[in-house]
């Protein structure tokens, strides 16, 4: 039991953050990080500790995308009302109002376009640029070759790049 509250401790916030740029909403990504934790202990075990960081992340990863799959169906069943969509929100240790709203802008348009990106683009890009894994724990992660994982990334960047342009372009016009 104390083993498993350690492992917990060292990769709850790593769940959430991979879901939270994965979901752009912070109350998915509480729930996402809930039903990871939930199938570790359900898990526990069978699963081999010197893989358990892969294992957690391929969880969340699939949880993730079933979440984004069952976001898709719902609204396809209900009318828009028209509220915009969520909002996002940040926090940032800027100092003047300013600079807090711009802060907040530019994660705000990159959490927008990461949501945009297909997966598995998506997950390699989290996992890397956020989660700050390495190749190689990305590539036992996503089970995809490391050259691939890779030439995703690189793909996956250059994807972000250009819907980051479009919504500045967009936002200045």
């Amino acid at each position: 039991m104390n083993e498993f509250k350690k492992i917990v401790d060292r990769h709850r916030h790593g769940v959430y953050t991979f879901a939270f740029y994965s979901l752009g909403n912070h109350e998915e990504a509480e729930d996402i990080t809930q039903e990871v934790l939930i199938r570790l202990w359900q898990n526990w075990d069978g699963l081999r500790r010197e893989s358990l960081t892969a294992w957690l992340n391929r969880v969340t990863r699939n949880a993730c995308i079933d979440r984004a799959r069952q976001r898709r169906a719902y609204s396809r069943r209900v009318v828009a009302n028209g509220t915009g969509g969520d909002v996002y929100e940040g926090a940032s240790s800027e100092p003047s109002p300013e600079a807090y709203v711009e802060s907040n802008e530019i994660k705000n348009h990159i959490r927008h376009a990461l949501t945009q990106i297909n997966e598995p683009y998506r997950s390699i890009m989290i996992l890397r640029e956020i989660q700050q894994l390495k190749y190689e724990e990305i590539a036992d992660t996503v089970d995809l070759p490391l050259n691939t994982v890779k030439s995703y990334l690189h793909r996956g960047r250059r994807m972000l790049r250009d819907r980051l342009k479009e919504a500045l372009s967009d936002e200045r016009v």
